[in-house]
């Protein structure tokens, strides 16, 4: 048997390639909207359990308070930013719009800069 004159490589580390803007964007994408959906039952029952009472109300604000809970819901809300964001960018290339190199380079940042952002006004913008 012969070899082939192209070398394969025989370990592909994930972690050491350098990704083009818009697979980041679209990784993104896709593990924002896993977490969005993850997130919909903790949400809902959140929001029963805030209802059911006044007493109830002010224990959630206090869960809510918490630095794991904040965190988290920053990370919910760089999630969704990301998620409108990036969905919006792909429709739009979809119809045609920005599908040029250049521009879907710069689409891609837009929407990684407009998630960072919100999260970061988010978190900057979290007081008791």
């Amino acid at each position: 048997m012969r070899k082939h004159a192209t070398r394969r490589p025989r370990f592909l580390n994930l972690l050491q390639m350098r990704y083009p803007v818009g697979a980041i964007v679209s990784i993104g994408h896709r593990l924002s909207g896993l977490l969005l959906i993850a997130a919909l039952p903790a949400l809902v029952i959140g929001l029963e359990w805030s209802l059911r009472s006044e007493a109830d109300f002010r224990q959630m604000c206090e869960v809510l308070w918490s630095p794991w809970a904040r965190g988290a819901l920053v990370l919910m809300i760089w999630a969704l930013a990301h998620h409108v964001a990036a969905g919006v960018r792909h429709l739009l290339m979809d119809a045609g719009v920005g599908s040029r190199l250049p521009r879907a380079r710069a689409s891609a940042r837009l929407a990684i800069v407009f998630a960072v952002l919100c999260a970061l006004a988010a978190a900057a913008g979290w007081r008791p």
